[in-house]
């Protein structure tokens, strides 16, 4: 996956009719460009920045039907996200696992209460389940999670969820489109969209964010995927559209693996800003969050900034459940994402305190996506979650032959394996997510033995994974690499602005770029890398 090569497909012949031009390069458009592409349509995805970048880099790491959706009666959603969340296992067993979370149990009638909906739980995940729920004694629990605070602790309920790594998903799907025939281009900015004379849309205007250059993509269908940003292509298309998203922010902060000791999660059903919380091991750290802070419109960014009061919840209450409190020098990495709620801006719902006001709350706002057809035929996909990229991906493409008058053909994406694909991951590796990758990996370093020097003493990323992102994974930047091709800006900010130098060179090396190019993209990452350091 080469951006010049993609890039020479899209240019050759500049007068070509593309079937489907989708704007977005998160889970939304990943899973557009796969479906869309393996059913043989002609198509072009189209990114600002790199891929996942936003919201899609900074989730919980959960593939999950969502216990707190059960608990608010939204069973349809429930449903529909235990169904793909089996079927994700299924086809990228190299990223997707079976992780086991506790509820603990602190009164007496939370157990039983929890037991009965975890019942209900794998009763809707029927064949694709992970493993039954059970209620277990404090001795069992403790025993699972030895750090677990034992003050009035009476027990627990076993569950299982899947867990997965967001970007790296990403980039398998952006694999695995361009292997169906897609054209798949990061840093390639959509600045306007273009009308037929029968005022329908027939295709974008897009700006190469790496030369300039200025390129008309003609097109029978454009799908709007951008998340938090589907305002602003719906505005480009119609000023006087109405605004379809409601953004909130949920932030994570990562702490060292000896906060929770054991190979278990904890969910924390009821918090007191009425959330789940969640502490989860990954990559030998631990994940701990998240918050639901409604946003203005005008807040959304690709680089989203925790506030200062979702810190302290999270430290707080992540402090009640731990014997090790978890302070502000703990904290290894913070990071905050923006969900694309999909709700109306004359949407009303009560707050917390029972009255309907402007800083509305999100949390009760379904994660059911949403598809839009403006009159001019731009179709407009917002809402959802990482667990259903495939179904709201099937759905849209549904609807994109239909107002394209493109042939019908059906989906193929439920049993189709993600690039990387390989079974009996050891998950305990720390580049386990490379899948079926690793092996050509680990050829390079036999080839060349300088590439397999470490980025940095406490962690096995090498020079060698540098090499394959630029080559293979269409990272441009130092950033690129270090927080979403491997992820070492969410995992150790810290230690990953030591390796950042380092990235530069060896990438600009892979990339023909100058001494001036290096020392530009090792001070930017050092300054962004910042923004992820608690002071």
């Amino acid at each position: 996956m080469q951006r010049e090569h993609l890039l020479k497909q899209l240019t050759e012949n500049p007068d070509k009719i593309w079937d489907i031009v989708i704007i977005g390069g998160g889970a939304t458009g990943l899973g557009i460009a796969v479906d869309a592409a393996s059913r043989g349509y002609s198509t072009v995805l189209l990114e600002q920045s790199d891929f996942a970048k936003g919201t899609s880099s900074r989730s919980t790491k959960l593939v999950h039907g969502g216990v707190r959706y059960l608990a608010q009666g939204d069973i349809s959603l429930v449903f529909e996200a235990l169904h793909e969340r089996g079927l994700l296992r299924q086809n990228a067993p190299h990223l997707v696992k079976n992780q086991a979370f506790i509820i603990p149990s602190y009164d007496w009638w939370v157990g039983p209460f929890y037991n009965i909906g975890m019942k209900v739980y794998d009763m809707m995940a029927g064949k694709l389940g992970l493993g039954p729920s059970e209620k277990i004694s404090r001795e069992e629990t403790m025993k699972a999670i030895p750090n677990l605070d034992e003050s009035h602790l009476n027990g627990g309920v076993i569950y299982h969820d899947g867990q997965f790594d967001d970007s790296r998903l990403a980039i398998n799907l952006a694999q695995t489109a361009v292997e169906n025939g897609a054209v798949m281009l990061n840093y390639m900015a959509v600045t306007g969209l273009i009308r037929d004379q029968d005022n329908f849309m027939a295709g974008v205007i897009a700006t190469d964010e790496e030369s300039g250059i200025q390129h008309v993509i003609n097109s029978r269908v454009v799908i709007n995927a951008t998340g938090v940003f589907v305002d602003e292509i719906m505005q480009m298309d119609d000023p006087s559209a109405k605004r379809m998203v409601r953004p909130s922010q949920g932030i994570h902060l990562v702490l060292d693996k000896s906060f929770l000791q054991g190979d278990s999660a904890i969910m924390i059903p009821k918090t007191s800003d009425g959330r789940v919380l969640f502490a989860v091991p990954w990559h030998g750290k631990v994940v701990v969050g998240t918050t639901d802070t409604p946003l203005k419109p005008d807040d959304t960014s690709l680089e989203p900034r925790a506030l200062e009061h979702e810190i302290e919840f999270v430290l707080t209450t992540a402090a009640q459940y731990l014997k090790k409190d978890p302070c502000r020098e703990d904290v290894l990495s913070i990071f905050a994402g923006l969900r694309p709620l999909a709700a109306e801006e004359s949407h009303t719902e009560k707050s917390d305190t029972g009255k309907n006001d402007g800083e509305q709350s999100t949390k009760e706002i379904s994660r059911s996506h949403k598809l839009i057809v403006s009159l001019s035929g731009l179709i407009t996909i917002t809402g959802g979650k990482w667990t259903t990229y495939r179904k709201m991906a099937e759905d849209t493409v549904n609807k994109a032959w239909l107002i394209g008058g493109l042939p019908e053909k059906k989906c193929v994406t439920q049993n189709m394996p993600i690039h990387g694909y390989v079974k009996n991951t050891d998950f305990n590796s720390p580049a386990y997510f490379y899948g079926s990758d690793r092996a050509q990996i680990e050829d390079m370093v036999h080839q060349n033995k300088t590439l397999g020097k470490r980025l940095h003493p406490d962690y096995e990323y090498t020079r060698a994974h540098v090499v394959w992102a630029v080559r293979h994974e269409m990272a441009r930047t130092v950033e690129d690499f270090l927080s979403r091709r491997v992820r070492m800006l969410l995992l150790d900010a810290r230690v990953s602005m030591e390796m950042a130098p380092e990235v530069a060179q060896i990438m600009a090396q892979e990339l023909g770029k100058d001494e001036v190019w290096i020392k530009l993209q090792t001070q930017f990452y050092l300054d962004l890398a910042k923004g992820y350091i608690l002071s």
